[in-house]
């Protein structure tokens, strides 16, 4: 069977290089069409016919006998058995990495890379949660990694090839040295990769051009989508024009008055339920104390939507010193601590366990150093004078394992620690390096 055929593409696009790869590597012969463009799904009834949901990478073989959507289907299509993997247990652990790449990196990738490149709007918690994941992912890839040259068996297979073309952008645009400095066979695994012929032939016929990040690119605050616009290439389809005839006999047309609803009778209570309703509401422990003139929400709010250089003087032109106060908690087994995403894990169960204490605290925790030699220390933000934690029994959540020391908001170590927790840097105080940060809000 001839397999030759054209791929339908947009330039730049990475699902596409994975078919190229593969084509090279089979000698299928693979003609590319890069009309179209990023994030635009086809809609002409040609192309439609021909492939039904409309989107690319498609494929369509010189006799247009056979017509298939999605990079991985397509590039399994065009691969020869080699890259497909020799027997049912390496096919089967091919298919494995190549979900592992779709489904576990590709999206945590995307929630990091995006906003960087203004293809979706930036939220600080969205970027931060999408970065650990994808180092969380890394992580285990270079574990796996430790002991073997590619993925599957002695030679590079299609595992590698999704794998590959899946990270290629983050590698490009966000790994400069420092970040992927943890990452050490994953590093050599990639450039193992990238060094290959066919993989510098297929990059050469795309017109792709690769370098290693060297400076990462910086994260926007806002969405910008004039740079959206470049990268689609101006391809948003225009609004409906709207047909003023019929909007004004929709708008001559009476409305119906809408029918009043018998309201549902009550459902009777079971005796639990009638007790439980029957106990005073739990008040928040705060509320006795002075509001203060900080405006929690107010500054979270500001805090996301901003960089740092711009809301630490916020924090600290509307912080009240008389009525709320800052606390560093330090993680007290930090011996024990292994691995950075489970040491990271004990931050966010901790975040989710004390869900009630949202509205009344903002905090970053930050873990420093790397897997096996690091610490855990946070910088809260409370209303009162006195530790929180203890207020409540909802937010008597993991607290014990830290210790607790309010700061004084006028020193210049305080300055600094916020400036550095705010901002995700400086180091412990054993000079371990800032690794990763979750900020509770």
């Amino acid at each position: 069977m001839d397999k030759s055929g054209v791929l339908y593409t947009y330039g730049g696009n990475f699902r596409a290089l994975k078919v190229l790869i593969a084509s090279g590597y089979s000698g299928v012969k693979v003609d590319v069409d890069s009309k179209f463009v990023f994030g635009e799904t086809n809609k002409s009834d040609d192309f439609r016919k021909k492939f039904p949901v409309g989107k690319v990478p498609a494929y369509e073989t010189k006799d247009g006998k056979t017509r298939i959507s999605e990079s991985d289907a397509i590039a399994y299509f065009v691969a020869d058995d080699a890259l497909r993997g020799k027997g049912d247990a390496d096919r089967a652990q091919v298919l494995q990495w190549i979900l592992f790449s779709q489904t576990e990196l590709l999206p945590a990738i995307c929630g990091w890379l995006f906003p960087s490149l203004s293809i979706m709007p930036f939220n600080k918690d969205q970027v931060a949660k999408a970065k650990y994941e994808t180092e969380r992912c890394l992580t285990s890839l270079n574990e796996y990694l430790s002991t073997r040259t590619y993925l599957v068996g002695e030679s590079v297979t299609l595992a590698d090839i999704s794998a590959f073309t899946t990270l290629v952008d983050l590698y490009k645009n966000l790994l400069d040295g420092e970040t992927k400095t943890p990452f050490v066979n994953v590093n050599r695994w990639f450039d193992t990769i990238l060094n290959q012929t066919k993989v510098q032939e297929a990059l050469k016929k795309y017109s792709y051009q690769f370098s290693y990040c060297t400076t990462p690119v910086k994260v926007p605050v806002k969405f910008d989508p004039s740079k959206l616009k470049e990268v689609t290439g101006g391809s948003q389809q225009p609004a409906a024009k709207k047909d003023d005839k019929k909007d004004k006999k929709k708008e001559e047309k009476p409305k119906a008055a809408p029918k009043k609803e018998e309201p549902e009778p009550e459902e009777e209570m079971d005796a639990a339920e009638a007790a439980l309703a029957e106990e005073p509401k739990s008040k928040d422990p705060l509320d006795a104390l002075p509001k203060g003139t900080f405006n929690m929400d107010d500054f979270k709010r500001f805090y996301s939507n901003n960089d740092v250089d711009k809301s630490v003087p916020y924090f600290w032109e509307k912080f009240d010193p008389e009525n709320y106060s800052i606390w560093i908690g330090e993680y007290n087994f930090n011996t024990e601590l292994t691995k950075v995403f489970m040491s990271c894990n004990l931050i966010s169960g901790m975040y989710q366990r004390l869900d009630k204490m949202r509205k009344n605290a903002f905090a970053s925790a930050c873990l420093f150093g790397e897997d096996n030699n690091s610490t855990i220390s946070g910088l809260w933000v409370w209303r009162g004078q006195d530790l929180a934690f203890t207020l409540s029994p909802d937010w008597q959540v993991d607290y014990e394992v830290y210790t607790w020391k309010k700061l004084d908001p006028n020193s210049p170590e305080t300055k600094k620690m916020v400036q550095d927790y705010f901002s995700w840097e400086g180091t412990d105080k054993e000079g371990r390096k800032f690794n990763q940060g979750k900020i509770f809000k």
